[in-house]
């Protein structure tokens, strides 16, 4: 099965890279990142893992302590979980195809710039919404999880835009 092709238009494959430590070591490194990445930008990975925070806030406002950890333990497979997606050209998968692209960049994901400014300020939302959790507060529960995943889907939106990532429609040589 082959990779799909990178997102990074100035990407070249022209052969090994001369600046690499270790073939083996940082070959497998860079093989396991990249299949992590291919299987995190199935839109039933992205969709499910935007989902996974109203439920983990949930099992906290219930103290509900099974819940809370599969959740969490949801949230850790969930990047390798789904298959590699036959096409990356529909919106989910972008997000995951451009957080890669910002990262790659090395623009970081928190600061004063924008969009990264986005995530700063979701730290304060979030410790309002879990405090609000714990203090089993419904409206402030309510009013800070939305307000986490709306900063987080904010952002998510901007890295799309910034970086122009548009994914791939289905090989040509797959049957469909």
């Amino acid at each position: 099965m082959e990779s799909p092709p990178s997102s990074d238009p100035n990407a070249s494959n022209s052969g090994p890279d001369p600046d690499a430590a270790s073939p083996s070591a940082s070959g497998l490194r860079d093989r396991l990142e990249a299949t992590f990445w291919e299987r995190h930008a199935n839109p039933w990975s992205v969709g499910t893992r935007i989902l996974v925070y109203p439920v983990l806030m949930y099992a906290l406002y219930r103290r509900d302590r099974r819940l809370f950890l599969a959740a969490f333990a949801f949230t850790a497979v969930n990047p390798v979980l789904f298959p590699r997606p036959a096409r990356t050209d529909n919106y989910l998968s972008r997000i995951v195809l451009a957080e890669r692209e910002w990262l790659d960049a090395e623009r970081g994901t928190m600061g004063l710039d924008y969009p990264n400014v986005l995530n700063l300020l979701n730290v304060p939302v979030t410790l309002y919404a879990v405090a609000s959790a714990i203090r089993r507060r419904p409206v402030g529960t309510l009013l800070g999880t939305l307000g986490v995943m709306a900063l987080k889907l904010w952002w998510v939106d901007a890295v799309v835009k910034e970086t122009g990532v548009t994914g791939r429609g289905p090989d040509p040589d797959s049957a469909e």
